[in-house]
């Protein structure tokens, strides 16, 4: 009995002692997380981003317009240059779709791309108050390359009218990021640094930027007016960093390389 109560004695005398452990107040410790999700925003992510989170949103999904009464998912589409099949200029979608299809053999030509429905962005791209579509596909190679063609479309006259198409690059290499009207001009940002729209086979790239694919460091603005016949750049070409957002961005970065190379020559 002596023995036990010497240890309960012990036992209280240890309890009723000071805790100098340093103590850490809830303030501190919400702007040590506040600090360090900070730190975390310049950085890149470990994880792949989703980079078809833009396109794939409810904005501009839907729209009162005439040209929301076609269905674009069962639509024949004229095909780039240099992804024209061998028998043919165009393609058909039924339900969505338009399925690769792949040689039998090294001999064999038959071969074409597949096509995937991927979304429509409503956009009142000549300011008329009526709102024209941007139909998305998605291209499928046979390989590990996704490229997407964009086609825009304006109703007229009862009829759904082609008036642009073009292909982007993939993903990181001027993927397509984003699509929408601003200011009344219609607004592409595309992966990459000075990425923008040439014509409607490829996209302008400045030599040796090359970065990984799934995970693009940089994206492009650049914006294009309808005048009733095509779709003409204006302004500057604006390439915003990924990783850090906080900085500026760089107006027409292929003139001003060039600009500072001739300088250093």
């Amino acid at each position: 009995m002596k023995i036990l109560f010497v240890f309960l004695v012990i036992l209280a005398l240890y309890s009723c002692q000071e805790d100098t452990r340093p103590h850490i107040s809830r303030e501190n410790q919400e702007f040590s997380i506040s600090a360090n999700l900070e730190s975390e925003s310049k950085t890149p992510s470990s994880t792949a981003p989703n980079l078809l989170e833009e396109i794939l949103s409810e904005r501009n999904s839907s729209t009162l317009s005439p040209i929301a009464q076609y269905d674009f998912r069962n639509f024949t589409y004229p095909l780039p240059r240099g992804w024209q099949d061998i028998d043919s200029k165009e393609a058909e979608l039924k339900d969505g779709v338009r399925p690769i299809l792949m040689p039998e053999s090294k001999n064999d030509r038959e071969k074409r791309i597949g096509l995937l429905y991927l979304t429509q962005k409503f956009l009142d791209i000549d300011s008329d108050g009526t709102d024209e579509t941007a139909v998305i596909l998605q291209v499928q190679t046979g390989g590990a390359s996704i490229p997407h063609l964009v086609y825009i479309f304006k109703e007229n006259q009862g009829q759904p009218k082609l008036i642009w198409y073009f292909r982007t690059g993939d993903r990181a290499d001027g993927g397509l990021k984003n699509i929408y009207v601003e200011n009344g001009l219609l607004t592409i940002e595309l992966y990459g640094k000075d990425r923008y729209i040439i014509g409607e086979v490829e996209t302008a790239k400045i030599n040796g930027d090359e970065e990984q694919i799934c995970c693009p460091t940089h994206f492009t603005k650049s914006q294009y007016k309808w005048d009733g016949k095509r779709f003409i750049l204006k302004g500057k070409r604006l390439t915003y960093s990924l990783i850090d957002r906080s900085l500026p961005p760089v107006a027409n970065m292929i003139e001003v390389l060039q600009k500072q190379n001739r300088v250093r020559k």
